[in-house]
This record gives structure tokens, sequence and C-alpha cells, in this order.
């Protein structure tokens, strides 16, 4: 009989498919919390470690759990007993953090993104001289409103879009807030750009630059990869892994016909 891994084994596998020497430098990507040496006797996966996802990882046996988000982001001054990370560590729960090094690694954010949507053989824009994170892929030719509605029924979500009114042969796409790489995109000669949130100006620029932005809500564009990341770790190590039920923060309200 295998033993359990440590969270240190842990990380180290995490490392291997999304190293996090590759995050970008202003991320806190990493081991966050808890003790390396200890035995992990359940992982528990979630986009973010919010209290609910901490309780639900006591309840249920968790000691480590795997976020995409940082549960330590910017520097803090205090720690309350309402605090997440007060929390993970009166329960004695470690937490390992892949943000950006997951949105770049293959197989990682964008990929589970590119999946889900139903994209196949999507390249880096690095391809195109540009950044490593954003996928691109070549798509049978809809218009803008398909698009949207496509992403609306694949991801179970409510889009923004400023549509260029061009048929859509290429596309890029960033999930989360990748609405930087826009340009980018459009230099590669992507006709469509899909990423979880876009500001007013950016929603302005697009149309200016002639590409299609499409904002699909951050959590959507992001959660498809917990289920990747589950599946990974579950064939990879000795222990039980289990998703941690967890949604979007955000509400969406609309006018009734």
């Amino acid at each position: 009989m295998k033993c359990k891994p440590t969270v240190k084994d842990v990380f180290e596998y995490i490392n291997s498919i999304a190293p996090f020497d590759k995050q970008c430098e202003w991320d806190n990507s990493g081991f966050i919390v808890g003790n390396a040496d200890d035995e992990v006797s359940k992982i528990g996966v979630v986009l973010d470690i919010t209290t609910e996802a901490i309780k639900y990882a006591a309840e249920n046996g968790i000691n480590l759990i795997i976020s995409h988000h940082p549960v330590i982001f910017r520097g803090i001054k205090t720690v309350m007993a309402d605090d997440p990370t007060y929390m993970l560590i009166k329960n004695g729960i470690s937490a390992i953090c892949a943000h950006t090094s997951l949105d770049i690694a293959r197989g990682g954010v964008n990929d589970a993104l590119a999946d889900a949507l139903g994209f196949e053989n999507t390249v880096p824009l690095s391809d195109f001289g540009e950044t490593e994170m954003v996928r691109v892929a070549e798509i049978k030719p809809l218009y803008g409103r398909q698009l949207a509605q496509l992403c609306v029924e694949k991801l179970s979500t409510c889009v923004s879009i400023a549509d260029s009114g061009k048929i859509i042969k290429r596309i890029a796409l960033c999930g989360g807030a990748g609405a930087d790489f826009m340009n980018a995109a459009a230099k590669a000669g992507c006709d469509a750009y899909i990423t979880g949130e876009a500001k007013h100006h950016e929603f302005l620029e697009a149309k200016s630059i002639g590409i299609s932005l499409i904002a699909a809500g951050h959590f959507e564009t992001e959660n498809p990869v917990v289920t990747v990341l589950a599946n990974r770790l579950k064939n990879e190590l000795n222990c039980d892994v289990e998703i941690i039920p967890h949604k979007s923060p955000v509400k969406y309200y609309s006018k009734e016909d």
C-alpha cells in the first residue's frame, strides 16, 4: 500500500505541471499556508479560498486546499478570526495557490476554457510573438452574436459584447481579467477576443481596432480548470480529491420581458 503524499509532494507535482517560477512578477502563487511535511488525507480543489470553502473543508476531512486565486495576494497587516488565513491555520489546513502559473501552463486555465467552449488545436499567442498566457484557435466562421451565445450556453453565464460586425474565423481567449492582451490578439489577426471581464474603455477600444470583445464572467471563464485540475490530481496522487462546492459571487439581473 502506497503512503499518502505530503503537502510538499503535492506542491512538487503542481510545480511540475504549472511551474511557479513562471508566474507574473506581481503574483503570489505557491505554497501559501501550512506545513509541508503534513500527510495529505484529502485534497479540496476550488477557485477561491473563501470562509465557506474552509468550513466545508474542515467538515469533510480536507486538510489541503488547492485554489487558483491566492488566499494571500497583497501584504496583510492583521489577521482576524474571520479571515481565511486565520481559519486555515486554526483548522490545520494547508493551502497551495496556482494563479498566473496555471493561466500560462498547457492544460491550465486557458486550455480548460478553450475545451469548455469546444475550441480545438489551440496555440499560445506567443506563437505569434506575444504572451504565452493567451490561447488562439481557428474556428468555423460565425458572427459575434453567435459567439456570444456559444459562451452563454457552454459556460452557463451572461456576456457583454462589443461586436465589430465582422465574420469571426480566428479567436483569442484569456480567462479572468485578461483584457490587457486584446491589442496583441488583434495584431495577431484575431477577429474576436474572449475574456472574463473588461472595462468600458476596453469595449470602446475594441470597436475602434475592429475586434469583437466578449466578457463572459471572471468566475465562469476560470472555473472550468477546477474539474480539470482535480482529475489530474486524482490520476497522479494516492489521495482522495474533492471539488469544493463554489459559486460565483456575482448575480446578474435584467429587465423582464
